[in-house]
């Protein structure tokens, strides 16, 4: 047996190669850059939230940098501006591979979305540093992920059937369709009609979308639970792969007592925060499938753990979409090292609402390819740059 003083006589230099330390990079600079509008491409109301439209542009807001003493930069999503004076107090002069050290700090100062986009720019800036893409730093598990068209506008059942049959010639192998019409028959129907112009050769998701509003009230259609349980049920028959958010956010009994009664999967939780919340929705059995999104889930650092959490329970994470920018191309890295994760969202309501019309702010954007998969970006950190014309 190795007596522990036998260490002591070890000369430390025998024990460890001499490595010449990194030069450690502080924060110099923090600032949102704002981008012009290139192209608007048309208006279209999102069946949550109805009576309601908007436009959608190529461009517009801004994003996001983190600048360094070393030359380097990193990206992240729009926060809000006036948070950014607190950010600067939080992050100048400190090294940005300290991200757990600054994550405490962050929620209480600066909070809520802001802190997914200065997390992302901080792992943009870390990538960077070590010359590798993201995913190849959190432990890459595979490298293409497939991608699932993610329905915006109501629309009807005809439109629909002829939208799925098009993005399933184009190789998208999924499609997610939302029921807000009045009745359950007219949701049913919907389906119906998409399944037979599809066949059994694309895989189909429903939303509900009855978790968007924290207090019950929501515009459109509300349902109760015997709607939500006679919804399920006639789904499970037409094969649909999951029904997402079909109550209240809180519902986490009635949820639980819902995905015990009914074979398809409940899946959910895009609107809830941090690990707790999702621990509880684990113990009390309220989903098949976790949600979380990146740009809600109390950052990155929240967004992993919650993965991390749904492994250990031995559920799927498939993720929201992430904002539609660079925030889905951080997620795109996140599920590539997950192995408890077989989809990304991709919001991709063509012409008006494509996903190139989010992802056009950017250079090097990831694309479905043929087969409906979304390869991994190669570039060091997120892959991905600003569109120079943006600017």
């Amino acid at each position: 047996m190795l007596r522990r003083d036998f260490l002591k006589t070890i000369p430390a230099a025998a024990m460890l190669p001499a490595v010449e330390a990194a030069p450690r990079m502080k924060i110099t600079e923090v600032r949102l850059v704002p981008l012009k509008v290139l192209r608007e491409t048309g208006m279209m109301e999102a069946a949550w939230n109805p009576g309601v439209s908007s436009m959608h542009r190529v461009g517009g807001g801004a994003y996001l940098e983190i600048h360094t003493d070393n030359g380097l930069t990193g990206i992240g999503p729009e926060m809000d501006a006036r948070l950014l004076e607190n950010t600067k107090a939080q992050l100048v002069g400190k090294d940005p591979f300290d991200i757990e050290r600054l994550a405490g700090p962050l929620r209480y100062y600066v909070g809520g979305r802001a802190v997914s986009s200065i997390e992302i720019a901080l792992w943009d800036l870390a990538g960077k540093a070590a010359g590798q893409p993201l995913y190849k730093l959190w432990g890459a598990q595979k490298d293409r992920v497939p991608a699932y068209a993610s329905m915006i506008q109501l629309s009807t059942p005809e439109e629909r059937a002829r939208m799925a049959v098009q993005l399933k010639s184009e190789g998208w192998k999924a499609i997610k369709l939302r029921l807000h019409y009045q009745t359950m028959r007219e949701d049913i129907a919907l389906i119906t009609a998409v399944r037979k112009a599809v066949g059994d050769g694309m895989e189909i998701m429903t939303d509900a979308n009855q978790a968007q509003s924290a207090t019950g009230w929501q515009p459109g259609v509300v349902w109760d639970f015997r709607r939500a349980l006679e919804t399920a049920r006639e789904l499970e028959k037409l094969n649909v792969t999951w029904l997402e958010e079909p109550l209240r956010r809180y519902d986490f009994d009635a949820l639980a007592e819902l995905n015990r009664l009914v074979g398809i999967a409940i899946a959910g939780g895009e609107n809830n925060v941090g690990v707790q919340e999702y621990k509880t929705m684990l113990e009390k059995g309220v989903f098949d499938i976790l949600q979380p999104d990146i740009m809600v889930a109390d950052g990155v650092t929240g967004f992993r753990q919650i993965a991390a959490l749904a492994k250990a329970y031995d559920k799927p994470v498939i993720p929201h979409h992430g904002g539609g920018n660079l925030g889905t191309v951080a997620q795109l890295h996140c599920i590539a090292s997950w192995p408890n994760a077989p989809w990304i969202e991709i919001l991709h309501d063509p012409p008006v609402a494509a996903y190139n019309v989010g992802f056009g702010v950017m250079d090097g954007a990831p694309m479905v390819d043929k087969d409906g998969y979304m390869n991994l970006p190669q570039g060091p950190g997120l892959g991905v740059g600003i569109n120079k014309a943006m600017l």
